[in-house]
């Protein structure tokens, strides 16, 4: 029996790579052109929302969405959630609908065909550099002046596996207020289970997405980002907790 799952987990690895793929070499001109202007930009992540869509449905994810409030359109936000999977994009691209840009790690860059884009359309952070995060408010102040929102997993890596919410970093609530937008948590409740970073894992099934009540950045200061910080990670962790109670009361 472990054999057979030893199969499947291997085949649903390599079939989630040639979904990742797919798209893109279908899409790939319109891609091209979608990047060819930073204007263009909105165009790209209908798309991206396309392909992050494609994925999610044929691996055989289920989305369930619960919303205590609504970005609105033309309003720039800060969205955030935890950081669990490779599926956490994917999830994040399908749940809003404001054009955003990721604010991730450069080493994604290295990856075919993905990379291609992704460092060309993602604000990248190399967090070893302090010229590099510096680097990243000036990217991220420019794409907010354009009227577009930024997305950051503030865990800032991939926590281990028995970790529920790792600590934030303050990268996203300094950003927040310095431009004065509101922050909004999100809660990705089944991403670890559904596929995570351990090889040997993952199954398809529902992925239960929480989005919270925006947290108002107005009238803060940057001395005010550790009380921010603390706050939106007890709003994740909360709700975190919520579900694995209810996942538990179930067997």
């Amino acid at each position: 029996m472990k054999l057979f799952k030893y199969i499947f987990w291997t085949l649903y690895r390599i079939w989630f790579y040639i979904l990742v793929a797919l798209p893109i070499v279908v899409l790939f001109p319109f891609l091209l052109l979608s990047i060819s202007k930073e204007s263009w930009y909105p165009y790209f992540f209908k798309l991206a929302r396309f392909w992050a869509k494609f994925i999610l449905i044929g691996m055989g994810f289920k989305t369930s969405f619960q919303k205590e409030q609504i970005p609105e359109k033309g309003q720039s936000y800060m969205f955030i959630a935890n950081h669990t999977s490779m599926a956490d994009i994917m999830l994040m691209l399908v749940s809003v609908k404001n054009p955003f840009v990721f604010v991730g790690k450069k080493e994604l860059a290295k990856i075919p065909l993905f990379g291609f884009f992704y460092k060309r359309t993602c604000i990248l952070v190399d967090r070893s550099s302090p010229e590099s995060r510096k680097a990243v408010f000036l990217r991220a102040q420019r794409r907010l002046k354009q009227g577009l929102s930024i997305c950051i997993f503030p865990e800032g890596g991939v926590p281990e596996e028995d970790i529920v919410l790792d600590t934030f970093k303050d990268g996203a609530f300094r950003l927040a207020i310095n431009h004065q937008i509101p922050i909004v948590p999100l809660t990705f409740a089944d991403n670890k289970k559904r596929f995570s970073y351990t090889f040997f894992s993952g199954s398809p099934g529902k992925m239960r997405v929480k989005i919270h009540t925006f947290i108002n950045t107005k009238g803060l200061t940057t001395e005010n980002t550790k009380t921010l910080n603390a706050n939106a990670r007890n709003v994740i962790l909360k709700q975190l907790e919520a579900f694995n109670k209810k996942a538990a009361s179930k067997f």
